[in-house]
């Protein structure tokens, strides 16, 4: 099995992650979803995570990300929300009087990664007797 290192692990975790704004409000449009691309961008890198897909949807943001296992997943989804709505209420002041927070406290993840549980199954079971 092989994956992305850091200094102790090997790993191979995918976050499938999606969040919406209040009230499912369609406010992520236009320039408002380019900057959030941006921002989102941005903080995956600095937490030293890798984008494999970001789909913006006006009411809601899909984020298929990797990450190492030094984060745990609600403190991923806590820096991302907290400064992206941080920075676009700043950037779109109209967002302040529409919204009196940006996002919902909830969100919904998955996780991924490089094999299937029947493949991991497998392998596991082959390591009986040696």
């Amino acid at each position: 099995m092989g994956g992305k290192r850091t200094r102790h692990a090997v790993y191979g975790i995918i976050y499938h992650l999606v969040w919406c704004p209040k009230c499912r409000r369609r406010v992520l449009s236009g320039p408002v979803a380019d900057r959030l691309g941006q921002l989102i961008r941005f903080k995956v890198a600095e937490l030293n995570g890798g984008i494999v897909a970001l789909e913006i949807q006006p009411d809601h943001v899909h984020l298929f990300v990797s990450f190492p296992p030094t984060l745990a997943v609600h403190q991923i989804v806590h820096r991302l929300k907290g400064y992206t709505s941080y920075v676009l209420r700043h950037d779109f002041p109209w967002l302040k009087n529409r919204l009196p927070a940006l996002w919902t406290r909830s969100y919904y993840v998955g996780t991924a990664g490089d094999v299937s549980a029947q493949t991991i199954r497998r392998y596991i079971e082959g390591q009986k007797g040696r």
